[in-house]
């Protein structure tokens, strides 16, 4: 049995803390968190100073500002750790996180839990395998209306940023299924709420491969489309089911994530004729804990270590940028 702390304990904090318990090979030694009337179900601490028991593994699920610091502080007690994404808040914590767990020698993790959905890891099989052919485009959705509350009286209010929040995982998508990127570009707004953070928006990426994605995003928009709705990853989200991301490539096409495979077409006078292909639905926080236990138990490396998550971080960053 690992014991496992988390520290945070909002509305993903709390989810991990669901997925400890649940899991037939971790012991929850307790939530960290100042806000002590959360979750009083189960051990609490105000913060990793006060924890004076053994732990084998720490879940950080702060508020992206505070991931450097309170990782940083795990390394030092020499707790291997899961982050929740993104990484950090800035590259330059991102390095100076890959110093201390190096010195450390502790082991880490960037929970970009999308990579372990079994219909990703599919779709990234077939692309790699050149089963479609060479990729050429790929196009994105998410819009969804986050409600005002949301952003009340918390963090968000100014780090609220859909980009850094939401996109941060379909950018990170992408780098998986495609690999590195070679070029940014980004039109913003802001003209529903009116907050000083990018609320909408176009995206347009070129990678290195040659090809090309558009994501459009909203947090403003009432919608079917997105990775969470159309998967039913996340309990607070209500599941559509619909397609989300569509990808074309030199012999056929597929879209995401109900795995329809479009194909049998040579010139556009022809009917392109579809299929879908089976696949289950996985928990995804489940399987990254299955692969969190097997990283303390050194029986895998991390899927997603620091530096790959701090490219990530990068490219979102730079969408930031270009928005604000």
């Amino acid at each position: 049995m690992k014991r496992i702390l988390v520290v945070g304990g909002g509305l993903i904090g709390s989810r991990h803390v669901d997925a400890v318990l649940a899991h037939p090979a971790c012991e929850l030694v307790g939530l960290a968190d100042p806000d002590m009337t959360l979750r009083t179900d189960v051990t609490r601490f105000a913060a990793m100073a006060e924890v004076d028991v053994h732990v084998d593994g720490v879940i950080i699920a702060t508020p992206t500002q505070l991931h450097a610091d309170h990782a940083i502080e795990a390394a030092q007690r020499g707790w291997h750790m899961l982050i929740e994404k993104p990484v950090t808040e800035t590259l330059e914590q991102a390095g100076a996180l890959v110093a201390a767990v190096k010195t450390a020698n502790v082991r880490t993790l960037v929970g970009h839990h999308r990579r372990y959905h079994t219909h990703v890891e599919k779709l990234r099989q077939m692309i790699t395998n050149g089963d479609l052919g060479t990729p050429i485009t790929a196009t994105m959705i998410w819009a969804m209306r986050k409600p005002d509350a949301y952003f009340q009286d918390n963090w968000r209010s100014t780090h609220g940023s859909p980009v850094m929040i939401n996109l941060v995982h379909d950018v990170d998508l992408l780098r998986y299924l495609f690999g590195d990127i070679d070029e940014i570009h980004a039109l913003g707004s802001r003209h529903i709420r009116n907050a000083g953070r990018p609320e909408s928006g176009a995206i347009a990426i070129r990678f290195k491969t040659g090809l090309t994605a558009a994501i459009s995003f909203a947090d403003t928009a009432p919608s079917p489309w997105g990775f969470e709705a159309g998967t039913g990853e996340n309990p607070n989200i209500a599941t559509t089911g619909q397609d989300m991301m569509w990808i074309t490539c030199a012999s056929g096409s597929v879209s995401f994530p109900s795995m329809t495979v479009w194909s049998g077409s040579e010139d556009w006078s022809q009917t392109p004729k579809s299929r879908q292909l089976p696949h289950s639905k996985t928990d995804p926080l489940a399987a990254q804990m299955d692969h969190f236990i097997d990283v303390l138990n050194q029986k895998a490396a991390p899927k997603i270590p620091v530096d790959d998550a701090a490219q990530s971080l990068a490219a979102t960053l730079r969408i930031q940028e270009l928005l604000t």
